[in-house]
């Protein structure tokens, strides 16, 4: 039987960034993501968790977590060619930890992107051109070479709201132009229906490139109200738009009916965006969370 393994990330308890007095401290989250019942765990901004791989082996031990996957989160220049050596070298700490830890994915997280989360301002323009995309696709290949030859990590390249691999035509073209080789789309159910797509038909058109699952739903009218006014998907989040399960969209046993069907075996990650939340509210979601996604058909043990 396909195996779905189901774990969450510090997203869902509101953390976006490596340090901030607005975010759960890390032990708690640890506590809380072991005390629902998760048993794997996607590590998050680099540095939020320790990153000595003795210390953090120690800590996911004693709460009998193990890891899905490291992160690569808050460099999204792979457009910009002056951009990659920083953006490589980042990432090549994010691959050491996820490798001593025993995962073989890493998420790359292309945010920010071309607008401000909390004012909506546009930094970028909100297309690239020819060019732009043929450095994007290349710093891609580079980068998923790099991460397999010099780590044993597969690059799962997340599509994001606000970044230029946002709409399935564009997670269409960056799967047709980037080698399957080292290359594969971390698909975010919540992302792409916040744009529109439709997640189980993705892995039914793809299942050889969907390596990594994020699981997420989005409430409709919060996301019908981002596009009439033109919003940040920052601004969409703190609106409520990442909603917890079944509220939202897409269909969460649909997108379980075509993982199982195309007989893979996948991680299954909640990520519930959250930033920012007071300390007691995430836990709670992440219990009724679980309890929902076991229901439908994910988890098992590790």
């Amino acid at each position: 039987m396909t195996e779905l393994r189901l774990g969450s990330c510090p997203d869902s308890w509101g953390v976006w960034f490596a340090d901030d007095p607005r975010q759960t401290p890390w032990q708690r989250f640890l506590d809380e993501l072991s005390g629902v019942g998760y048993r794997w765990l996607e590590l998050g901004p680099y540095g939020y968790l320790p990153t000595d791989p003795a210390r953090l082996a120690d800590e996911l031990a004693s709460r009998e977590l193990r890891v899905s996957a490291g992160t690569m989160h808050g460099y999204s220049g792979l457009h910009r060619s002056d951009a990659y050596p920083e953006i490589l070298e980042r990432t090549r700490a994010v691959a050491e930890l996820t490798a001593a830890m025993g995962a073989r994915d890493l998420v790359f997280v292309p945010v920010p992107g071309f607008r401000d989360d909390t004012t909506g301002d546009y930094l970028e323009a909100g297309t690239l051109d020819d060019d732009g995309w043929k450095t994007l696709v290349r710093s891609t290949n580079d980068l998923g070479r790099v991460l397999a030859e010099d780590y044993g990590v597969r690059l799962q390249f997340h599509h994001h709201a606000d970044s230029y691999v946002e709409t399935r035509p564009q997670v269409d073209r960056l799967l047709a132009d980037t080698d399957p080789a080292y290359v594969s789309i971390c698909l975010d159910t919540g992302h792409l229906a916040y744009a529109g797509g439709d997640a189980a038909q993705l892995i039914a058109d793809h299942p050889d490139r969907i390596g990594y699952l994020h699981i997420k739903q989005m409430d409709p009218a919060i996301v019908a109200r981002a596009r009439a006014e033109d919003l940040a998907f920052g601004q969409a989040v703190a609106l409520g738009a990442s909603c917890e399960p079944p509220a939202g969209i897409p269909d969460i046993p649909s997108v379980v009916r075509a993982l199982q069907e195309r007989g893979t075996d996948t991680f299954v990650i909640v990520e519930q965006d959250m930033y920012p939340v007071a300390f007691d509210v995430p836990a709670p979601i992440a219990a009724r969370t679980y309890a929902y996604l076991r229901d439908a058909g994910v988890g098992g043990t590790p």
